[in-house]
């Protein structure tokens, strides 16, 4: 059995889908055999594949990440998407819960010129921020929600993405152990009902927003119907879109012109 077709074993009896994949992820990362071995048993022993290799792929993009801060999921894209779809060159972003800071890596990148501030109110989370978003001359701002952005971006913003907290505190639980041993609590936790993060940024949203402006919320289809009557509550334009294929819900405001 060569060394790759062990790996893959061991891979996929610790239960790993892509076993095959992730093999080939960590023996191209790896510098030495031992080093390799040790990637290996970490992953056999539950670590987020993310946290060994030291980044993500999101939108296209490698985003650094470390262990302790939320990993960027595949169908978050859905929400850079859209959010990217109502930019344009010039625009003020503001990327709240920002974990790594990769969904407004991704809306810099596609869009280009882009000012760009990211909040998390978790410290681990806004250095692991910094090292993907200053690079693009993004600046990171470590509180909660919009408590920590500079005064002269109240009603100037004209995108604000979150990827906010949606998991009901009883729900967390039954998440896959990746996220519920390994991640942060405060990435997850949604309160009661899921929503009560996404209550307090569709509150404040439209101080912050433009005329014109978006709040973009990923949401799950549960709660999808809630978090539209919320931004309508708020005086918010809503709009739902979903992604069969990511299996992705975004709840889209629009603060109304003037």
């Amino acid at each position: 059995m060569s060394s790759s077709d062990y790996i893959i074993e061991q891979l996929r009896n610790a239960g790993c889908v892509f076993a095959e994949e992730e093999a080939q992820l960590l023996i191209s990362e790896a510098d030495t055999l031992e080093e390799l071995l040790t990637m290996v048993n970490l992953r056999v022993t539950g670590s987020p594949l993310e946290y060994i290799l030291g980044w993500a792929d999101f939108y296209g993009n490698r985003i650094a990440v470390v262990p302790g801060v939320f990993v960027p999921r595949r169908r978050t894209e859905f929400l850079a998407k859209k959010a990217i779809d109502l930019s344009v060159p010039g625009v003020k972003v503001v990327d709240l819960c920002c974990g790594s800071g990769a969904v407004g890596v991704a809306i810099s990148k596609a869009v280009g010129l882009v000012t760009l501030y990211a909040v998390d109110i978790d410290p681990i989370a806004v250095q692991c921020a910094k090292c993907n978003v200053s690079k693009l001359g993004g600046l990171v701002y470590e509180g909660d929600l919009y408590n920590p952005l500079p005064p002269h971006l109240l009603g100037n913003v004209d995108i604000i993405v979150a990827n906010a907290p949606y998991v009901p505190t009883e729900a967390i639980k039954s998440l896959p152990q990746e996220a519920r041993l390994y991640e942060p609590k405060v990435s997850l936790d949604g309160g009661k009902d899921g929503n009560e993060i996404h209550r307090k940024v569709a509150e404040n949203a439209s101080i912050w927003l433009a005329s014109g402006g978006h709040l973009l919320i990923e949401t799950s289809k549960i709660q999808a119907s809630q978090t539209v009557e919320i931004f309508t509550q708020c005086g918010l334009i809503a709009e739902l879109a979903h992604n069969n294929e990511l299996d992705a819900t975004v709840v889209i405001g629009t603060k109304p012109p003037l």
